[in-house]
């Protein structure tokens, strides 16, 4: 069963299924600070205004559900295979797995927008596993 869930394909799984968990459970969380207070709105019924603020609620969540669970499986597969690839487990995997996503997330703005995703990423993942590294959270 260990082999199965340290897979490549299980990893993305994984990430992908968590990412649009949490990434659901945030939009909720920004959808319900993003007040809509348009005169249309206004003048609606207060069982219509929470209807609609409900509804809107669905459809943010899904939307940055999706977009968490695009950046778990891009991420965590990509670490994987870099790991496989260089049979070693240390933080130029995070690294390079966080250029690799910030590339594609940046890909259609162009090179010069998937050259600073790249930084962003790799940087964005150096500290998170040097922090982890250093932690007591999880020893």
């Amino acid at each position: 069963m260990k082999e199965v869930l340290d897979s490549c394909p299980a990893r993305g799984v994984i990430s992908t299924v968590g990412g649009y968990g949490l990434g659901t459970i945030f939009g909720l969380f920004l959808s319900s600070a993003d007040f809509n207070n348009s005169e249309e709105f206004l003048k609606q019924s207060t069982k219509e205004q929470v209807k609609q603020t409900f509804k809107d609620m669905g459809k943010r969540a899904h939307a940055t559900g999706k977009q968490f669970a695009f950046l778990g499986a891009v991420y965590a597969t990509s670490e994987c295979i870099i790991e496989s690839y260089r049979a070693k487990h240390d933080i130029y995997n995070s690294i390079s797995a966080g250029c690799f996503t910030g590339a594609v997330l940046a890909g259609r703005a162009g090179p010069q927008a998937m050259a600073v995703g790249c930084a962003s990423f790799a940087a964005f993942s150096a500290a998170i596993d040097t922090y982890m590294a250093n932690s007591d959270i999880f020893s």
